[in-house]
C-alpha cells in the first residue's frame, strides 16, 4: 500500500533531521521565512521548469539558500512536494517553538 502524503512528509522531515542535521536548533536561525520560501520553491518547481528555457538554471528566484542546496527531482513530482511539506512542517515547528519561548519569557 502506498504511503499517504502526511506519512511521506513526516518521513522526509525525519530524514532532514537525522541525515542533514537540520534540527530545531538549526532551523531556529532561519527566522526570516527562509524555510517557507524553500517550501514554496519546491512546491512550484514544475512551474519554473515550464517557464525556463532549456539549458538555463531553473533554480527558483525565491530559493533562499545557496544554489548547491537546490535539489529538485523533475522526474518525481511527489518527492518535490514531499520536500515542500517537510519544510513547511519545519517552519511551523520553528514558529511554535518561538511562541513557547515568548510565553515562558512573559510569565517570568
Amino acid at each position: 500500500m502506498k504511503k499517504t502524503g502526511i506519512e511521506l512528509i513526516a518521513e522526509e522531515r525525519q530524514r532532514q533531521i537525522e541525515k542533514e542535521g537540520w534540527t530545531a536548533e538549526h532551523d531556529a536561525h532561519h527566522d526570516t521565512g527562509d524555510l517557507a520560501l524553500a517550501a514554496a520553491a519546491y512546491a512550484s518547481a514544475e512551474l519554473y521548469r515550464r517557464t525556463t528555457s532549456e539549458g538555463y538554471d531553473n533554480t527558483p528566484h525565491i530559493w533562499p539558500f545557496e544554489r548547491k542546496w537546490w535539489k529538485p527531482t523533475p522526474n518525481d513530482r511527489i518527492r518535490e512536494l514531499q520536500k515542500a511539506g517537510a519544510l513547511i512542517a519545519a517552519e511551523i515547528d520553528r514558529l511554535q517553538s518561538g511562541e513557547e519561548l515568548m510565553i515562558k519569557e512573559d510569565t517570568k
